[in-house]
């Protein structure tokens, strides 16, 4: 199964590159680790299979001043053959989230 996101700069209006991303499994495992490209996405990543998996967002070495230090989305992996997408709109003192496709 492939994982992808995708992370926007509310407040500047444009993608957030830079951004250090990891993504684990339910017993806390990295399952890969990278940062955002120019055009804030990172693509092509494996969930390594079914159950509950975490993709971490280092907001507060992204943000100059953030409420969010850091971005946590749980998300559950039913079928490994789907993709799939978890894009996040940042801002200082909000995020937003949803699956993508």
């Amino acid at each position: 199964m492939s994982f992808s996101t995708h992370v926007l700069d509310a407040v500047a209006g444009r993608p957030a590159a830079g951004v250090r991303v990891r993504l684990e499994d339910d017993r806390g495992r990295v399952l890969a680790e990278g940062r955002t490209d120019g055009d804030g996405r990172i693509k092509g990543w494996d969930t390594a299979g079914a159950g509950v998996r975490r993709v971490v967002f280092d907001t507060g070495g992204y943000l100059a001043e953030t409420f969010y230090p850091e971005v946590v989305i749980a998300f559950t992996v039913s079928d490994p053959a789907q993709h799939h997408h978890v894009p996040l709109l940042l801002s200082p003192y909000a995020y937003s989230t949803y699956r993508g496709s």
